[in-house]
């Protein structure tokens, strides 16, 4: 929709208005009542534009615990510092760059694409250099650290602005929550393509688990320990080569991706509504947090966030230890996002018929008995991945829900403040705050009871 064609249809429908049943009239109100649909092809184009999140999350939500530990040879206790640094700092700026985008103005290309457009290129560097080994054995710990958090404010540009896009692609709800469908299957998929990537190449050239490993050669006799020294740096220079190349490719498909939703999607500019004059950080927190509906959404979905974070988090120690899957610990994920991806029409379809509070209470609680019966049962690689095609219907309902209900909470907040508007960035950046700084305590937490568990101890199946 081109600038000022909003006042263009409604001055062309009252000037046609006494000829309400005549062919002209008729393809005048057909054109209005179209002017908020969306083409497959644009749906599909703001959809793909949310794969990198979930493609570089993916990659690093299952794999940079284990990376750093294996690969990279980290304490566990600097890993986890690592990993809840970088989650917490992620969270923090959230909010931040949620209200430096609502300050911004309007451009040719809009208000949330040039965000997405300039922090693309830097955003692939960084997530490159997580995956290099640094050649300095001391300065390791803040190599990773610093590039993490780098990788994690730089994907936040992306993110919020394209999150927030959702208010600005169509006027209609039902159109908002049909891209909003397609955007969750797509990066359910992107979850499937970074697990996959990540997990099928480096799942080819698996390195020795710990340093430990190579300690238990040193009360070798001289001859097996040269051997076996020499093809374990073997093998861990292939795995380093390994995760490089995978995170080369995934860099390449966040570039294709970033430059489809800026070719295919065009942002809509808000019309018949006032421009506000911009609030400062706290008054924008302070209307978010006072605004009633938005908080219990937040709440609701909260703990529901922790819960599947810590999944991501942990299960692939969990298959690759305790159930002793680790050769077969990406193919079990990578049914899980197959899964979930085949049940987002479902989903979608289901909260049509029966609302989305319906969808939420079933399709949240779906998960909890199958969690239950993956810890309890004993190793079996068949249940394993029935278990894994379960647990997949629900992650699709986590993925869908808060982010279709989330528009019709902002859409509630701008009826009943109608002199406020252009704040939908703060809405979905504080949004996305309280899930991720949840989720980074919990997941720093867990991490960390890998030091007091000794993760050398654990047993090798």
């Amino acid at each position: 929709m081109v600038k000022g064609e909003c006042a263009e249809q409604y001055s062309a429908s009252s000037l046609l208005r006494k000829k309400t049943r005549s062919q002209d009239g008729i393809k005048i109100a057909k054109r209005r009542d179209d002017s908020g649909r969306l083409s497959v092809c644009s749906k599909l184009c703001y959809a793909i534009g949310g794969a990198p999140y979930q493609i570089t999350g993916s990659a690093l939500g299952f794999f940079l615990q284990i990376y750093l530990l294996d690969v990279a040879q980290l304490d566990p206790f600097y890993a986890s510092i690592i990993l809840f640094v970088g989650r917490a700092w992620d969270a923090v700026t959230d909010p931040t760059v949620g209200f430096l985008v609502s300050r911004s103005r309007w451009t040719r290309c809009g208000r949330m694409m040039p965000w997405i457009l300039i922090s693309t290129p830097f955003a692939v560097l960084t997530y490159f250099l997580i995956w290099y080994v640094p050649p300095v054995e001391q300065w390791k710990v803040l190599w990773y650290l610093i590039f993490y958090c780098l990788f994690q404010s730089l994907q936040t540009c992306f993110h919020v602005p394209y999150s927030a896009l959702t208010m600005f692609i169509s006027v209609d709800q039902k159109e908002r929550d049909s891209a909003t469908a397609y955007r969750m299957t797509v990066e359910v998929l992107g979850t499937v393509v970074g697990t996959a990537i990540q997990g099928q190449i480096v799942g080819g050239a698996i390195a020795p688990c710990l340093p430990g490993d190579l300690d238990v050669l040193d009360n070798s006799n001289t001859t097996l320990l040269g051997s076996d020294v020499n093809i374990s740096h073997i093998s861990l220079d292939e795995t380093k080569r390994a995760y490089l190349i995978a995170s080369a490719v995934i860099c390449v498909i966040y570039v294709l991706c970033a430059a489809v939703l800026f070719l295919g999607v065009r942002e809509q500019e808000e019309c018949g509504r006032l421009k506000t004059e911009p609030m400062s950080f706290f008054e924008g927190m302070r209307m978010v947090m006072g605004y009633g509906p938005y908080v219990k959404l937040v709440m609701g979905f909260l703990f529901t966030s922790l819960a599947f974070m810590l999944l991501e988090g942990n299960f692939a120690l969990f298959i690759s230890y305790t159930m002793g899957f680790r050769n077969d610990f990406q193919n079990i994920l990578l049914v899980i996002m197959l899964s979930g991806t085949l049940s987002i029409p479902f989903w979608q379809w289901f909260l049509t018929r029966f609302g989305k509070k319906t969808a939420v209470y079933i399709g949240i609680t779906w998960a909890v008995p199958f969690m239950i019966l993956i810890v309890c049962i004993e190793s079996s690689l068949i249940v394993a991945y029935v278990v894994s095609v379960a647990a997949g219907v629900s992650v699709a309902a986590a993925f869908l829900l808060p982010w279709s209900m989330l528009p019709d909470v902002v859409d509630d907040f701008k009826v009943k403040n109608p002199d406020s508007s252009g704040h939908e960035a703060i809405f979905y950046s504080f949004y996305v705050f309280f899930t991720k700084f949840a989720s980074g305590i919990s997941l720093g937490i867990s991490t960390l009871s890998l030091e007091a568990v000794d993760i050398q101890d654990l047993p090798h199946r």
